[in-house]
């Protein structure tokens, strides 16, 4: 096992977490929360998703946050698209990290972007095809649903890999995100899925990425199991905020303090200041109709340094 002493943290709570609070957040309010994530060293954020406003109303400021990060060197901004559409509204704000989101399950992707699995890839694969020569661009293809569905219940991972098989087909040149959305994956499972897709692609550029929550708490003990089957890119959401809308009794993301400190404590540097980053958690919490969901925050401070 290449027990890399470092993991690339990818901070999610202004997409993932604000979309899961229906009262709007100003543009203003988020943009500061995006700074003081950036200033605690997260170097990877994503700002916000293009989607259709009246699917996710919270979600309708993404140009405007978008355009005011613009050409920033000091971190990597990224945008969750869910269709060629999105992607062109991406390119148009002059994003440059876009994260294609569909879901393994066929019923989950209908709910959360209004179409079947196998036309979300088609649609992926006119979007790689058009756009390949866009040498600037770096693509995430997230997977939804990768381990359980809040619909059609466990995914079989034949299922999963013949999804995962279908995007390589497209490009080897791209990351893939396998998430759980409901939180209710087991660390074997998630190990050994990785485990498996890792090994049968190792001659590809392929790079992996987990996106857990904690709605069962099983968030780091998933995210430590991915590690071991070597996945260095994780996702998480400051405070614990987030959940998806489309995905009944989802709670929220795992929590970025839960996991830096996790991290950070078994020797594997995240880049991310623990101290900075539980202030912009503890700004989080006290979000109007947030729901956070945060082991170490909630700890007095002088018990975690």
């Amino acid at each position: 096992m290449n027990m890399q002493p470092t993991i690339e943290v990818v901070e999610v709570s202004p997409r993932d977490g604000f979309q899961s609070i229906c009262e709007p957040i100003e543009t203003q309010k988020k943009i500061s929360i995006i700074e003081d994530l950036v200033s605690a060293g997260c170097k990877r954020v994503e700002i916000g998703s293009f989607v259709n406003p009246k699917a996710v109303p919270q979600m309708a400021d993404t140009s405007l946050i978008a355009q005011h990060f613009g050409g920033r060197k000091d971190f990597r901004a990224l945008a969750l698209v869910p269709n060629l559409k999105g992607f062109e509204r991406a390119l148009e704000n002059d994003v440059k990290e876009m994260a294609y989101v569909f879901s393994a399950s066929d019923t989950h992707n209908q709910k959360n972007v209004g179409c079947s699995t196998k036309d979300s890839i088609e649609a992926l694969k006119v979007l790689i095809k058009t756009y390949h020569s866009e040498k600037d661009i770096s693509l995430r293809v997230s997977i939804g649903t990768a381990f359980d569905c809040p619909y059609q219940g466990r995914i079989l991972l034949d299922r999963l890999r013949s999804v995962v098989s279908e995007v390589l087909e497209t490009s080897d040149d791209v990351e893939i995100a396998l998430c759980d959305t409901t939180g209710r994956a087991t660390p074997f499972q998630v190990e050994n899925a990785f485990l498996e897709f890792i090994k049968e692609n190792e001659a590809r550029s392929t790079r992996w990425a987990f996106h857990g929550h904690d709605t069962y708490g099983l968030g780091i003990a998933n995210a430590f199991f991915a590690y071991r089957s070597g996945v260095r890119i994780f996702d998480s959401s400051a405070g614990g905020l987030g959940g998806c809308p489309f995905a009944p009794g989802a709670s929220g993301n795992i929590a970025t303090e839960d996991l830096v400190y996790s991290f950070e404590k078994s020797g594997i540097k995240t880049g991310v200041e623990f101290k900075s980053l539980l202030d912009v958690a503890d700004v989080i919490s006290e979000l109007p109709g947030g729901k956070t969901a945060s082991h170490l925050r909630l700890l007095p401070r002088d018990r975690l340094f």
